[in-house]
């Protein structure tokens, strides 16, 4: 992919999601056979690979070095204009730095966790072409946190959510649900729901951001998995509507597949309030 073929994200905004793992080649089986995913190489050097489904893009696939310490997990990024006084920002705020800044390719990422320990990331620079919350976006994000409102105040510090710029993010809490619906313009970026438990033995429950993936059918999807060898949860609700499925990949990748959803779900209250 050439330079030409990169756009440059909003600030703020999702811009990428990617995984982790340390056998790249059988982690590309398991997402193809699973998700139907096709694969082609990126930019930024042969352990990474592009994924796409039906001509769109969807996600990055990474290769871990031996001996690193990098846990096999999937981790959005979001865009922003200077990731040094961004990664100043998370630590002021009492977020930790785990990479970076790092240059790789058309910009620069960090890898960071916000107060409760979930894993995300960041990136400066430009990105190849993604969508997220649109009506057909392949992946929309969910967090999972402790308090949904003190998180989506971690959020707006450093992302600028809430700035009142023009094209910016606004973020708005539905007090009954303990969610979090961040919005640009008419779309949901992503939201933010309460009731995570830090110290819980699983790790579905635990603070972190979940990536959903949107699939025709969730049942297909759980038998796909586990005849790849993954595991599956059974079929439930998704609160957005529809139903959804949490698989863990044979590298310990969580991720969550969903049909009939609303993206991240709706805003449930006739008055949401600004954060």
């Amino acid at each position: 992919m050439t330079p030409t073929q990169h756009v440059t994200p909003v600030c703020g905004t999702p811009c990428w999601v990617n995984l982790m793992t340390r056998d790249l080649r059988a982690t590309r089986d398991f997402y193809s056979a699973v998700l139907g995913w096709e694969f082609r190489p990126g930019s930024l050097g042969t352990d990474f690979s592009v994924a796409s489904v039906h001509g769109r893009t969807v996600a990055g696939l990474g290769g871990v070095a031996p001996g690193r310490p990098v846990a096999g997990s999937w981790t959005p990024y979001f865009a922003v204009a200077d990731a040094d006084v961004t990664a100043a920002r998370v630590r002021e705020r009492g977020g930790t730095i785990a990479v970076g800044p790092m240059r790789f390719g058309l910009g620069r990422g960090v890898v960071a966790a916000d107060r409760d320990g979930a894993a995300f990331g960041f990136w400066e620079g430009r990105t190849i072409p993604w969508s997220v919350g649109c009506g057909n976006a392949p992946a929309f994000l969910e967090l999972r946190t402790r308090d949904a409102f003190d998180a989506a105040i971690f959020y707006a510090e450093i992302f600028d959510w809430a700035s009142g710029e023009p094209g910016g993010c606004d973020v708005t809490y539905a007090y009954e649900h303990d969610t979090v619906t961040v919005r640009r313009g008419t779309n949901t970026v992503a939201t933010l729901r309460g009731g995570g438990v830090g110290e819980s033995p699983d790790p579905r429950v635990r603070p972190r951001w979940q990536v959903h993936f949107q699939v025709d059918d969730v049942e297909s999807v759980i038998a796909a998995a586990r005849a790849a060898g993954g595991m599956a949860t059974p079929v439930a609700p998704s609160p957005g509507g529809g139903t959804e499925s949490v698989i863990s990949d044979p590298g310990g990748g969580l991720f969550t597949v969903c049909a009939g959803s609303v993206l991240a779900g709706p805003v449930t209250t006739a008055d949401p309030k600004p954060v």
